[in-house]
């Protein structure tokens, strides 16, 4: 579904990505995890259209969507979320992803002002499917309420329905469990379970190592911008190269 080939960036004379090929099949969950500054979020930024690549290909669907802009990467199929949560705090939770379904929506600055019949239709379309995603996410009891107000796991599950609003077949989790107790890893670690068996693919940056080993199916390791590995966890957790760039260091942080 998701290719990316030979991919390299650099800015000025520093070299963040060097030749980094990642394949994610559809209906996958798919890790991308490194240390800080290993340059996954960068990868992210580049199939998204917020950066351009020094190099390589990418492809989605057998296309390429390089010198797309961000907004036409989102019509293609691609959604994404970020590590530092972006939300309308002053919005409702229903309003916010009512907004990530405003791509599909057609009806024209006329039907807009004058509440046509055919703007009313696309209205109430796009606030089911906004129920329905916060259902996905046990947020619906909360759909009037401001985000605001929610917890900092709550908020994370509603950039995930939002995102999901956007209609993708592609979703690009930044670091989704970044801040949450042992019971919300555990509650999203199934949401996003039930989210690929609704028949989405799933590329995710994660720091933590239960959370991807017990979710992805494969797993690639950045390291200072080159793939040191990829594979089932079984076998990245076993690879020495990995062991001593990412899970050693862990362990031994873990140690003192």
């Amino acid at each position: 579904m998701l290719e990316l080939k030979n991919i390299s960036k650099s800015f000025g004379g520093l070299h963040v990505l060097q030749d980094v090929n990642v394949s994610v099949p559809q209906g996958a969950i798919y890790g991308l995890i490194g240390p800080n500054g290993a340059g996954k979020t960068t990868v992210f930024n580049l199939i998204t259209g917020l950066l351009p690549p020094s190099g390589g290909s990418i492809e989605f669907e057998g296309r390429s969507i390089l010198r797309k802009r961000p907004h036409e990467i989102t019509r293609t199929g691609i959604a994404r979320t970020f590590q530092n949560i972006r939300l309308f705090k002053e919005m409702t939770l229903l309003e916010n992803v009512v907004v990530g379904a405003y791509r599909h929506m057609d009806y024209g600055y006329a039907s807009l002002l004058l509440s046509l019949p055919r703007y009313r239709e696309h209205e109430r379309r796009a606030r089911e499917r906004a129920l329905e995603l916060l259902s996905w996410m046990k947020l619906e009891h909360k759909a009037h309420d401001l985000a605001d107000n929610l917890s900092y796991g709550e908020q994370r599950r509603l950039e995930l329905a939002r995102a999901l609003a956007t209609e993708p077949r592609l979703l690009l989790l930044d670091e989704p469990v970044a801040g949450m107790n042992t019971s919300e890893r555990a509650e999203l670690m199934r949401e996003i379970v039930a989210i690929r068996d609704r028949g989405y693919t799933i590329l995710m940056i994660e720091h933590d190592m239960r959370f991807v080993m017990g979710l992805c199916e494969t797993i690639a390791v950045l390291n200072f911008g080159k793939i040191i590995a990829c594979g089932t966890p079984e076998a990245i957790r076993s690879n020495e190269q990995v062991i001593e760039a990412y899970l050693g260091r862990e362990e031994e942080e873990e140690t003192q």
